[in-house]
């Protein structure tokens, strides 16, 4: 006996009715696996492109898009019921042309009904519409609103159980950023900075603007009422492009002065009124962190900020390039000088430091962890600060403290600030 068999009496009009659902709901399949691919390969220059039209097809991919979930949601119900359907149809145009003995009949409906349903409703149509996302997705943005009105009840149901299943799995995936500080440092990056680059990564969102700064005493800054003469002779000195502009003294910023605003009036003489051209200062606390200033800074489309404490007082100044450097390192150009630097290894476990650094900075620099002076810094913030609290006293030139297996050296003061330390660290 013959595995397949044609029928002895086939009803022809139910198989013709039967064959052109299922090619209709080929189609339908194919649409929903090409739509797909079609709305989820749209670029961000893509979607920049559709918004800036005005046509209808526009509107509704941009609107469908707004709710990327519930998009994909319509998608996959409307694939899976019109699938369900077709191999229901399938099996019927099958039972009425053929007859099967044995095991014939379940593997000539998996096999062929499965590849036809592969080929013509899955890997045709997405192959087909990768090549052209905008011009599909317009052409299906219709359905695909109607569609979505209609099986909104499966969308929601399938979103909010999907969002329920990620959460639970999502709480035993949790990292700490610990745990991904210690997978970068086991990480072989095959280069310094990338590995530097990496950890500056990590540690960016749990950084605080006073940590990267420039303190009080190092802020370049102009009088109110200086002459135009000594503001151009400041801003030749200095070869700063943004300068804050205060009154009494620091505390009391009136606004920032910025370097091109000038050109126009470089050639004016000393009763020229600048101030009138000061851009109003943004304000910032020292405890903010660098993550969300730098969403600050990109939103007003400003580089620079005054930053301040509790009280208002002025605390330093941080810049866009103070923030880009947590990530990317040191950023030099041409009218920066090697004496800029806030170190200089000058030897295998020696180096000089600036004493205006920051702990942070200064603790990295050594190799330490994060919070090996946690119990000696107490309100410390820089390097001098750092030697207050461990003599408890005023330091002097040629001092020597000890802590944690550094030894630090008063090396030079100015005046009654320390200016720059030895340090030698214990191999």
């Amino acid at each position: 006996m013959d595995i397949i068999q044609l029928k002895d009496s086939i009803e022809l009009g139910t198989v013709i009715v039967l064959s052109l659902i299922a090619i209709l709901l080929l189609m339908l399949s194919g649409m929903a696996s090409g739509s797909e691919v079609a709305f989820f390969s749209l670029t961000q220059r893509d979607m920049e492109e559709l918004e800036a039209k005005t046509d209808a097809s526009a509107r509704r991919v941009v609107e469908l898009m707004m709710s990327p979930d519930r998009l994909l949601a319509t998608i996959l119900v409307a694939n899976n019921m019109v699938n369900i359907c077709l191999v229901i149809i399938s099996t019927q145009i099958v039972d009425n042309i053929f007859v099967f003995a044995g095991v014939g009949d379940f593997i000539f409906k998996t096999i062929v009904i499965t590849f036809l349903l592969l080929l013509f409703g899955e890997i045709m149509p997405k192959v087909l519409t990768q090549g052209n996302p905008v011009k599909m997705s317009l052409f299906f943005s219709g359905p695909l609103k109607i569609l979505r009105w209609m099986l909104y009840p499966l969308a929601f149901i399938l979103i909010r159980t999907s969002s329920r299943v990620s959460r639970f799995a999502s709480k035993g995936a949790e990292i700490s950023i610990e745990e991904l500080a210690d997978a970068v440092d086991l990480t072989d990056t095959g280069s310094e900075e990338e590995q530097k680059m990496l950890s500056g990564i990590i540690s960016f969102g749990q950084t605080e603007v006073v940590e990267i700064m420039h303190s009080r005493v190092d802020i370049t800054g102009l009088e109110y009422d200086a002459k135009f003469g000594e503001v151009r002779k400041t801003i030749v000195e200095t070869g700063y492009s943004r300068i804050p502009v205060y009154g009494e003294d620091l505390d009391d910023v009136r606004g920032v002065l910025y370097v091109k605003d000038l050109l126009p009036h470089i050639s004016k003489g000393d009763d020229f009124e600048w101030q009138a051209l000061l851009r109003k200062p943004y304000f910032v606390p020292e405890h903010m962190m660098i993550d969300d200033l730098l969403k600050k800074f990109q939103k007003k489309k400003i580089h620079i900020a005054i930053v301040v404490d509790e009280y208002g007082a002025t605390q330093g100044l941080v810049s866009l390039e103070d923030i880009l450097e947590e990530v990317v390192g040191e950023i030099t150009d041409e009218s920066d000088e090697d004496e800029d630097r806030l170190y200089e290894k000058i030897g295998e476990n020696t180096y000089i430091f600036d004493a205006k650094i920051h702990i942070g900075e200064f603790i990295r620099a050594i190799g330490y962890d994060e919070d090996s002076f946690a119990d000696v810094e107490g309100h410390a913030e820089t390097l001098a600060g750092l030697m207050m609290e461990l003599k408890r006293d005023l330091p002097r030139r040629g001092d020597e403290l000890e802590s944690h297996g550094v030894k630090f050296f008063i090396a030079t003061m100015d005046g009654r600030r320390v200016d720059k330390v030895k340090v030698e660290v214990n191999a």
